[in-house]
């Protein structure tokens, strides 16, 4: 793989979360030099342009006003990588938003788009644990589910463009109802709003006394790190509902591995970085049970590197391998 930059170079890494937007500018080396996070929903009635424009403007004023060369871009899907158009997200409402025509006439430089998953996949990829590796999928559990898939060397994006959406792997026929209209999806089992849904219910009947003393039983208050620390203060039931969802987590891996027989599996993601030994734990358990014996040989589980830059991270190595 070339070295995309050189010294006095400037990119913009943007990850577009369900909860969250953050854009970092990385200099030649990819170290970060400008930051800016805010919530990707504004209670300001903010258009999502405008607040997409301003999170990666504060980020370049962050940098001390760098001159970037291209903005990389990682958002949930379906979208078209090659146009740049957000088809459909559940979590945020769009629908056919041409996110990369809006960042490339705001800021006059290129830009590339890819599935946020797959762009925290290669991120973890290209400077992670998993760089000796050709064929990886990543799967990160947060507000919704994805995962990303790296086949000899390269994003895997099938037909569509768009594949990768593990998020929406039926594994309960009549499960319960997902964000995209379907049910029983391992999004609608294991993603953090499942899991602070059912944590939620608990803690109104009187089962989760540092949740609703904490969080109350808003969905919204109920995070990762609120979770864990529950967990930590000996909460059972708070814990028998994450490992229950880790399980499921692990029973999608399984499923993944049985297809594509990856050298190493990276599972990353706000809940596996908040209760890492658990998800752990549970995932590798699932995996011993519901992957084929020979294929299980194969793969290294391993945890994503990188935290909450992963994304971000890969968002910039695309867009500096195109430059």
């Amino acid at each position: 793989m070339k070295k995309p930059l050189k010294p006095g170079d400037h990119i913009v890494g943007l990850d577009i979360g369900g909860t969250k937007m953050m854009a970092c500018v990385f200099d030649h080396k990819f170290t970060v030099v400008g930051r800016c996070r805010k919530k990707s929903k504004s209670s300001k009635q903010e258009s999502p342009e405008a607040r997409i424009e301003r999170v990666v403007r504060e980020a370049i004023d962050d940098s001390g006003g760098k001159s970037v060369r291209g903005i990389g871009v990682g958002s949930p899907g379906p979208l078209d990588p090659k146009t740049g158009i957000i088809i459909d997200t559940p979590n945020l409402g769009w629908k056919k938003f041409p996110l990369g025509e809006v960042l490339a006439k705001a800021f006059k430089v290129p830009v590339a788009v890819d599935n946020d998953v797959n762009l925290g996949t290669y991120g973890e990829w290209v400077f992670g644990k998993v760089k000796d590796c050709k064929d990886v999928i990543g799967l990160f559990p947060g507000t919704g589910i994805g995962g990303g898939i790296i086949v000899n060397g390269k994003l895997y994006h099938g037909a569509s463009g768009s594949a990768g959406e593990v998020g929406h792997m039926t594994l309960e026929v009549d499960g319960p109802y997902c964000g995209c209209g379907k049910r029983g999806c391992l999004e609608a089992l294991a993603s953090r709003v499942a899991i602070a849904s059912e944590i939620a219910a608990l803690a109104a009947r009187g089962d989760a006394p540092y949740i609703l003393e904490n969080c109350g039983t808003d969905l919204a208050n109920i995070r990762s790190s609120a979770i864990a620390k529950a967990i930590d203060a000996g909460e059972k039931m708070v814990e028998g509902v994450v490992r229950k969802a880790a399980f499921y987590t692990g029973i999608a891996a399984a499923n993944l591995v049985n297809i594509f027989s990856p050298e190493a599996l990276v599972l990353g993601g706000g809940l596996v970085e908040a209760m890492e030994s658990l998800y752990m734990e549970e995932v590798t358990r699932a995996l011993k049970i519901h992957t084929m014996p020979f294929l299980l040989k194969f793969v290294k589980v391993v945890p994503a590197k990188l935290g909450d830059d992963a994304v971000a991270m890969g968002a910039a190595h695309l867009i500096a391998q195109r430059l």
